[in-house]
């Protein structure tokens, strides 16, 4: 893999939500804009690790932690069209770069949150990280 995945980087994969999964179901429904929340380089095994937060139009139900995107940010993160947008933290989709079938060589981004609002992002995620899901996607 030739590119370097950073925190609040925004770019298009199949999320596979945890109700899918525990449905049997092993594919995402349909490409939509993910935030890189995590981005680590594996000191073992040099492989790119990564912790995708889905961004959905759909307001979070009950129970669900989620942060509403503000409207700049929508901008910055290549989700301008969007009249409303959260991005949901107590579940997630944990990826290896390169040995993922879902991210492409040279993929490009959407866009980028700013610091400010990764700051809440990854501090929301932290927080939820005790109860939230997580959907391997790499094998």
């Amino acid at each position: 893999m030739s590119r370097e995945f950073r925190p609040g980087e925004v770019i298009s994969y199949p999320y596979l939500w945890a109700w899918q999964q525990q449905h049997g179901e092993t594919e995402g429904g349909k490409q939509r804009a993910v935030c890189v929340v995590v981005a680590i380089r594996g000191a073992s095994d040099g492989n790119t690790h990564l912790a995708l937060l889905a961004i959905t139009t759909q307001p979070p139900q009950a129970g669900r932690a989620a942060l509403e995107i503000p409207h700049i940010e929508r901008k910055r993160a290549g989700l301008g069209d969007l009249k409303q947008s959260w991005i949901t933290v107590d579940e997630y989709n944990y990826d290896i770069v390169e040995r993922s079938w879902y991210i492409e060589p040279n993929q490009d981004t959407l866009g980028r949150f700013s610091k400010s609002f990764m700051i809440k992002i990854a501090g929301l995620f932290a927080e939820a990280r005790g109860r939230s899901s997580r959907v391997n996607r790499f094998d």
